[in-house]
């Protein structure tokens, strides 16, 4: 933090430390309180302490003593006080006392020093090498052998946000003491500072209401609960720094060197109905959608919009570099034409199954929606070029129809239309299985001997290998693969004829963990600032996250119940989701066993919480197992073993 306003020593012995920061700080408006727990002569009878104790309150500090780390907040000296950093320096509880004795130290001086730390405040902790118990130590201990310092911290809601060694040169009349309660120094070679900060409380899931117009129809739905965080963060609105779109920007950019790209402005509902749900016809599983229960209806919902509000937002080329909408003529206008019908045929089906008019569904892909714009844009089209036939416009283009297979220099027609937004899949519980994420789609019609799909390919594997993204050919297109997550998008092509439509689906999130080399794909959806200030100046891809929550803790543990006849496997996994705040990154099926005589099973699954963007502490993760519980005893009548 700069400028630091106010610094807290605790746990001092000859006050060096102390006296060297005073002298450091002692032309700044720094504040220094330094505290030790023994009392005053106890104190002063450690070599230089008397001469050290002076210097800071010659340097404008305060000296306090019988201050227990443990106890701050009921230090009365104080008392309505908050300090910007917090500095233990080689904590330990004296003589020959074990790991857990430190490590009991370290949880309640954590626990105490919050109440007397600004909210944007620091806590430094220097260990010798090896006892922290993080990566960072060479060598590095067993973790039951360590002091497990970030997973006290973790007890009292902060996070580790740097590591880095102890510079003890830095402090010229430092000299440490205290080794087993002596007045004898130890080795501070390879020591290391841990720098702790405040983590975001966690939030219980809200239950959202929304209302929007589906088809033509006002409608009213709750949207689940353990998708609540994940709605209307407007990661990609104009101006937004968000990896997400930065990674969205870097796309249509590339892409923009061969092809035009109009992206949609307008919005779009969340809801589709079942019938507009047969139109996203590829890979989207009707039962990994979250099906909707409407809470209204309005039939006589106005869906008439004003001549402005009607306006085709796909006319609006989005500003890229390189982006230019040059197809003017006559004949363009006519493939143009024709291109939109293809697209609008190829995401459609006439089919309106029996029984399933009245069911909604949080939109798996924007495919449906996609086609549905195109249709509007098809209109536009030909009411565009009625108006240009009445003007005298249209000029003869027998001399060029050597150049309608392929249109623009580059060998295929110029124009991509796109569009982008948030999509939800009813996904299982695993470390990539994102149960929302943001869809960039493209399409475009093309001339069938210009093999489109490969071209596109290619490009997309020009921008994107550098990161680890490779392409496998598939039946209809190209799959675009990258480890650990696997699929992140595809290529596939329409049904052909002269013309085919082809389409590009891509994964935004998984992308946006590739392009930045982020270590979970929930880091994005995190709301602590400390995330978003590393994208503040728009960083390219290829520029490394720094996590700024180190090294935490994974956690496991075991739950076992007894289900009826009518067990759904994806419910539990929704209630998973919901009680542990997104903390579960991974479920496994450990045991079943099925009753002989009873219709009952009996499942046995292990759980590990995890989390970047929290502190998680056993306890916190232990609350939300036992939240889980009762939960799921409640919702889906199981019986806990």
């Amino acid at each position: 933090m700069s400028p630091l306003r106010s610094i807290l020593l605790v746990g001092e012995g000859n006050f060096s430390f102390s006296a060297s920061v005073s002298q450091s700080h002692s032309e700044t408006e720094t504040s220094i309180t330094a505290t030790c727990l023994q009392r005053q002569e106890e104190a002063l009878r450690h070599e230089g302490a008397a001469s050290n104790i002076q210097i800071i309150k010659d340097s404008g500090g305060t000296v306090l003593f019988e201050v227990d780390c443990r106890k701050l907040g009921e230090c009365a000296s104080l008392q309505d006080r908050v300090f910007d950093r917090v500095v233990f320096n080689f904590p330990h509880c004296g003589r020959k006392s074990g790991v857990k004795k430190n490590r009991e130290l370290l949880k309640n001086f954590f626990l105490s020093c919050v109440q007397v730390l600004a909210e944007d405040g620091e806590v430094h902790v220097s260990l010798c090498n090896g006892q922290g118990g993080t990566p960072a130590d060479n060598p590095k201990r067993e973790w039951h052998n360590s002091w497990q310092v970030a997973a006290m911290a973790a007890e009292a809601h902060l996070i580790l946000t740097d590591v880095r060694p102890f510079e003890s040169d830095k402090y010229q009349s430092y000299k440490c003491t205290g080794y087993r309660s002596q007045d004898k120094g130890f080795h501070v070679e390879k020591a290391l500072l841990h720098v702790f900060t405040r983590s975001l409380p966690y939030t219980s899931a809200q239950t959202l209401k929304v209302e929007e117009a589906v088809e033509g129809q006002k409608v009213k739905y709750n949207i689940p609960a353990e998708l609540s965080d994940y709605i209307f963060r407007g990661f990609l609105c104009s101006g937004s720094v968000h990896p997400v779109c930065l990674v969205q920007d870097f796309l249509l950019q590339g892409l923009a060197e061969k092809w035009s790209v109009s992206m949609a402005t307008e919005t779009v509902p969340l809801l589709l109905t079942a019938k507009q749900l047969q139109a996203c016809c590829h890979e989207v599983d009707s039962t990994r959608c979250y099906w909707i229960h409407l809470l209204q209806t309005d039939l006589n919902f106005d869906t008439h919009t004003s001549t402005d509000e009607a306006k085709d937002p796909l006319l609006d080329v989005r500003d890229v570099p390189s982006a230019t909408c040059v197809i003017t003529s006559d004949k363009a206008d006519r493939v143009r034409s024709k291109g939109a019908e293809s697209l609008r045929s190829a995401c459609s089906l006439d089919v309106d199954p029996e029984g399933e008019s009245q069911l909604y569904v949080l939109r798996p892909s924007l495919i449906p929606q996609m086609g549905e714009l195109l249709s509007k844009k098809e209109e536009l089209i030909n009411d565009a070029g009625s108006h240009e036939e009445n003007e005298g416009n249209n000029k003869s283009v027998e001399g060029h129809e050597s150049e309608e297979p392929c249109g623009a220099s580059n060998g295929v027609s110029s124009l991509l239309f796109g569009m982008s937004g948030i999509v939800f899949r009813n996904v299982s519980v695993n470390l990539w299985a994102l149960p929302s994420f943001h869809e960039l789609l493209l399409r475009g019609v093309f001339p069938s001997k210009c093999k489109p799909v490969k071209l596109l390919g290619q490009k997309l594997e020009t921008l994107l290998a550098p990161y680890g993204v490779s392409l496998v050919t598939e039946q209809g297109g190209l799959r675009l693969l990258a480890q650990p997550m696997g699929s992140v998008g595809r290529v596939f092509a329409g049904n052909a004829s002269d013309h085919i439509s082809v389409t590009v689906s891509l994964n935004l999130d998984l992308l946006a963990v590739l392009l930045f080399s982020l270590p979970d794909w929930r880091l994005l959806w995190s709301r602590d600032p400390h995330f978003l200030k590393q994208f503040a100046l728009r960083p390219s891809p290829g520029k490394p996250f720094r996590p700024f929550s180190l090294f935490p803790e994974h956690i496991s543990f075991d739950i076992s119940f007894w289900t009826g006849p009518t067990w759904e496997e994806r419910k539990f996994h929704a209630v998973v989701r919901e009680a542990s705040h997104g903390t579960v990154e991974q479920v496994k099926l450990i045991d079943t066993f099925s009753h002989p005589d009873l219709s009952q099973t009996s499942y046995c699954y292990r759980l590990t919480y995890h989390s970047n963007t929290h502190a998680l502490s056993h306890t916190q993760a232990l609350k939300f197992h036992q939240n889980l519980e009762s939960l799921l005893s409640s919702r889906l009548q199981v019986t806990i073993r």
